[in-house]
């Protein structure tokens, strides 16, 4: 009851939907930048920094570092940190997105986004559904996005992470979700189609270029 009541709760304060906000949105929280003080300018370059929770893979985490460095220059990765308690969803034995997108933010500098990795099932709001798995979950615009290893194919767990990534940290830079399926930022509606996904589409790699991403 009382996590039913925090999520409740950070749902009505957070979560604005706007024009592209649709019901199959699933990993992203839409949000105004008056919202939060800390969130940073769309305008400005940031520096993006992975923070990973201490049950993910070290391998993991340092291979999305030097990922990400190919197509993003300001990079930093954190030390790795226990993953909240009070994220902990008992019923299903998963950890809310949407507290974790909160822990991240508090520990954020302004004009930084951080990106939390975890092996952990994680959870969120969708629609009536109180408890909707999901790959990731981030807010757009704004400066805090989680992923999760759990639902990934562990064949090539490595490139889906790093699709997973660049996918949460595009919502952060205040992309939606696009209509290519070829692109990074489809909507994965409840599905893993990430080896599907090949690319930025125009649109959206316009965006980012913008920001300072480099293709």
């Amino acid at each position: 009851m009382r996590t039913f009541v925090s999520v409740a709760f950070l749902l009505c304060i957070l979560i604005i939907a706007c024009s592209q906000t649709s019901t199959s949105d699933s990993n992203v929280i839409y949000q105004k930048d008056s919202i939060l003080e800390n969130i940073f300018s769309l305008k400005d370059s940031v520096v993006i920094d992975i923070q990973p929770f201490d049950d993910v893979s070290e391998k993991l985490v340092n291979g999305v570092m030097i990922d990400l460095k190919k197509i993003y220059p300001y990079v930093e990765l954190k030390k790795s940190v226990a993953i909240p308690k009070q994220a902990y969803y008992a019923p299903r034995n998963r950890y809310k997105a949407d507290s974790l997108l909160i822990f991240l933010l508090k520990n954020t500098e302004k004009h930084h986004v951080v990106i939390g990795l975890t092996s952990k099932d994680i959870s969120t709001t969708k629609g009536d559904v109180l408890d909707w798995g999901v790959m990731g979950l981030g807010f757009c615009p704004g400066n805090s996005c989680v992923v999760s290893t759990f639902r990934l194919n562990k064949s090539n767990i490595s490139e889906q992470l790093f699709k997973t990534c660049i996918h949460e940290l595009g919502h952060t830079q205040g992309i939606g979700h696009c209509p290519d399926k070829g692109c990074f930022m489809r909507d994965a509606e409840g599905e893993n189609p990430t080896d599907e996904e090949k690319y930025f589409c125009h649109k959206c790699k316009a965006v980012l270029v913008s920001k300072g991403w480099i293709f």
